[in-house]
């Protein structure tokens, strides 16, 4: 979603880092570019005024730490800013109120009304274990009402049922009733959308709500809306009062501007963002970890949290296991893929690693792309256990049906054969019996580098740099120079590259196919 804007604002902010000293007109010249980048990515005139404003007024009075680089400071003004125009906090749907708490969704027709509020559903009963009730307020839609039951058959959750001819005001007052008498915590009100804003619309809303009196009005919008999302925010908001907003379609392509414009227009906090089409691809939206995004400097803890709902922790023991023994099949690597795909692929892991959203780039540039994984996860599938297990098995006339079996041919299998060879190969090197393996030795290596080596336990002599202060951090990157690791040959620090590795490879990818700079097979 954010693509344009961080590549537009890593450009500039990355001229200025560079810099020993800035200059009034250098921070002009950059703020220049930071509005008329905002501008293109479709963020309202008020609000880029206001934000750039903002950030000449901080980085004027600015005091400089001697630690740090002017352009560092500046690329941090930018960083806080971004934060504030999006709401400090995130900020989660609010349940604290008397059952049966009543959640109103509003919105334009076609913003994803239906959908979200089956997802939101979905939420509060997986993550919250709410017993959730859902009644469509729309009667002109053709089919609206059938779409939402249809949707609560699929996840499980109750609708309350279809009496044709009732009113949507009537159709509110029954869902109350019947979550009260059916001892429901929430019900979820979907309201009808217009093509456009108008005035029978409003009336209806307003009615709804004094009727039903929802403890959230959760505003629905498209992200792709352009300049045009913070006149409907505004005019819903007068109107309705929204209590948060919920942004559809965050997966596109569009600029991301409504995402930024609307949370600063109307105040109120963007509670949750759809990312995908399925039922759990709904996401709470933490402003921290957004600016850090655009910014390209990842969201590691975005990354854990996928990784920690996605990965099947008896799976990853196993494989801990095996690792550790230096064994590596087929079987394991299929794993691996389908667990990649599940966490968003490639590009999505990418985006929210520090310094590597240059990559996804590079990545498909070379033909490494989510559909590969794809291809290689039919390839593996099309063989027999026995030749997943030992792939030494595949001769000619095997590879000649599992081609045929999987829709691929010979170079493919072949690929992906030499893909697992080079990784099993990696597995043996990491555990085996000599150190617990290379990983360590790697650490050591670094941490004795730069004179570290009775530091703490972990890693092979890594202190732990949560627990130290600035003071001493000042000394450990001066030292760190002075061995000959530079700030920006390391992950977010501008350069993204990885010390040691040369360029911007990925330790543990060393096997993936297309990546430029791959160790070559001895």
């Amino acid at each position: 979603m954010f693509e344009t804007l961080q590549d537009r604002l890593g450009s500039i902010l990355n001229g200025l880092t560079g810099r020993g000293a800035l200059s009034e007109a250098d921070v002009a010249a950059a703020l220049r570019e930071v509005r008329r980048a905002l501008l293109e990515a479709d963020v309202a005139l008020e609000v880029v005024r206001s934000f750039t404003d903002a950030v000449r007024e901080k980085a004027v009075g600015a005091e400089i730490l001697k630690s740090i680089k002017p352009g560092q400071m500046v690329v941090k003004l930018v960083h806080d800013e971004l934060i504030s125009m999006l709401g400090s906090e995130g900020v989660s749907i609010d349940l604290n109120a008397a059952a049966p708490v009543v959640i109103m969704m509003v919105g334009l027709q076609g913003s994803g009304k239906t959908t979200t509020s089956g997802k939101i559903a979905n939420r509060l009963k997986t993550r919250d274990k709410k017993k959730v009730l859902m009644a469509s307020l729309d009667t002109r839609r053709p089919a609206a009402q059938e779409q939402l039951r249809q949707l609560g058959v699929q996840a499980g959750i109750d609708t309350l049922p279809i009496i044709a001819g009732q009113s949507p005001t009537d159709i509110a007052s029954r869902a109350v009733q019947a979550a009260k008498l059916g001892g429901h915590d929430v019900v979820i009100l979907d309201t009808a959308g217009r093509t456009h804003i108008d005035e029978p619309l409003m009336i209806e809303m307003a009615e709804i709500k004094r009727k039903s009196n929802p403890h959230e009005i959760l505003l629905v919008a498209d992200a792709l809306t352009g300049q045009d999302a913070v006149n409907l925010a505004r005019n819903f908001d007068e109107r309705v009062g929204i209590t948060g907003l919920v942004l559809t379609r965050m997966d596109g392509d569009g600029r991301g501007g409504a995402a930024l414009s609307m949370r600063a227009v109307t105040g109120k906090p963007i509670k949750l963002i759809g990312v995908g089409e399925k039922m759990g691809e709904l996401e709470e939206f933490h402003p921290r970890r957004v600016a850090d995004r655009i910014l390209g400097m990842g969201d590691i803890v975005s990354l854990v949290e996928k990784a920690a709902e996605n990965i099947d922790a008896e799976k990853a023991a196993a494989m801990a296991a095996k690792m550790a023994k230096g064994k590596f099949d087929l079987n394991d690597l299929a794993d691996q893929l389908a667990q990649m795909q599940k966490m968003g692929g490639m590009g999505g892991i990418m985006g929210l690693m520090p310094g590597m959203a240059g990559m996804k780039d590079k990545m498909s540039a070379a033909g490494l792309d989510d559909k590969l994984f794809g291809r290689q996860i039919a390839i593996i599938n099309s063989m027999t256990k026995a030749e997943r297990a030992n792939p030494d098995l595949l001769k000619h006339s095997r590879k000649k049906r599992i081609a045929a079996g999987s829709g691929t041919d010979a170079a493919d299998i072949n690929k992906l054969l030499k893909m697992h060879r080079q990784m099993a190969d990696m597995m043996k090197m990491m555990g085996g019996k000599k150190g617990g393996g290379m990983m360590k030795q790697m650490m050591g290596g670094l941490a004795g580098k730069m004179g570290l080596g009775g530091l703490g336990g972990g890693m092979g002599g890594m202190p732990d740099l949560s627990k130290m202060d600035p003071k001493q951090l000042e000394a450990l990157a001066k030292q760190a120079e002075a061995a000959g690791i530079k700030p920006g040959s390391m992950p977010g620090l501008g350069g993204g590259g990885l010390p040691g590795l040369g360029g911007g490879r990925l330790p543990g990818l060393g096997g993936l196919p297309g990546l430029p700079g791959l160790p070559k097979k001895k």
